[in-house]
């Protein structure tokens, strides 16, 4: 069995008597992408941060290409890539500058790092903007060059922090058609987002955690089934026999305001009943999506 490219055991941080993770476990295999969900304040970016040795873990082991990375952290820093929450592009450098300069802290030759710049130029489709200030570009160019300074160095692990907040729906997609193609080629890639869309479509394996702690992990189709079903019938205003039928065939459901969700494997048929025998007005079915799954698990409220 080949090694996990990440293997966290019992992972801990705290500041100041505060725990933001609390004892998390997990490993990421060589080729996958892993993502890392949950709610504001749930220790994804505290993670994150140990993971490329930002911060140090406060207990735990953390192994990265089978080595601790503590005692390693400058030989595997070269063979990872780090695209952070924040906008730290050099706003006095040009686009393509901000490559070349980027490259000087892996070393590589002049010569090749401008053939390296190029060829991320091209794919991210900047090319036409190698001269341009960082000043002029939109936020979804920013991002893609965040992206593709992440991998001047040939990275075997591409770390990403919530890669495309703040996108527009059309860069948010062009963003993740490149990282689908980075994934063809074998790239190990660590995920956090904010948007199941796209953890659903990029992830291959997930957790989701929330006050530090993981709360479950699995691929986005098995979570999807296990903790909410096939399909989820909306319901608007139920009436209350539907209720007192609900609760007596002990169907989950949940009520978010006015509505009613309904959670069962075999949607279409109790859709079909609530219809001909209660009346339904106002319902409707649909499949079951990983941001039913996000919700049933770490609650509805806003976080600061």
């Amino acid at each position: 069995m080949t090694s996990p490219v990440i293997e966290a055991v019992d992972l801990r941080k705290a500041y100041n008597g505060f725990i933001a993770v609390d004892g998390i476990s997990f490993q990421v295999r060589p080729g996958e992408c892993f993502g890392l969900l949950g709610p504001n304040g749930a220790g994804k970016t505290t993670t994150i941060r140990m993971l490329y040795g930002y911060s140090p873990a406060s207990g735990g082991s953390l192994r990265i290409f089978g080595e601790p990375l503590a005692e390693n952290l400058r030989v595997i820093k070269q063979r990872m890539g780090i695209c952070q929450q924040e906008d730290n592009l050099d706003p006095d450098l040009s686009v393509e500058q901000n490559l070349l300069v980027f490259a000087r802290y892996f070393d590589i030759p002049m010569r090749l790092a401008r053939e390296e710049a190029h060829s991320l130029l091209l794919f991210f489709a900047l090319a036409g903007r190698a001269g341009t200030a960082i000043r002029e570009l939109s936020g979804g160019m920013k991002r893609r060059l965040m992206l593709a300074r992440s991998l001047i160095n040939r990275p075997q692990l591409l770390i990403l922090d919530e890669p495309t907040t703040g996108l527009d729906p059309q860069s948010r997609h062009q963003v993740w058609q490149r990282l689908e193609e980075l994934k063809a080629t074998g790239l190990t890639i660590l995920l956090t987002s904010h948007y199941m869309e796209e953890a659903a479509r990029l992830c291959d394996r997930l957790l989701i955690m929330d006050h530090g702690k993981v709360l479950v992990e699995g691929t986005p189709t098995e979570l999807i089934k296990r903790h909410v079903g096939r399909e989820v019938i909306e319901v608007n205003a139920p009436s209350s026999a539907m209720l007192d039928f609900l609760k007596d065939k002990k169907i989950e459901h949940e009520a978010v305001g006015p509505r009613l969700l309904i959670y069962n494997q075999t949607g279409s048929e109790l859709f079909m009943h609530l219809n001909q025998e209660l009346s339904c007005a106002g319902c409707s079915l649909r499949h079951a999506t990983l941001e039913d799954v996000f919700l049933r698990l770490t609650g509805r409220e806003l976080r600061e």
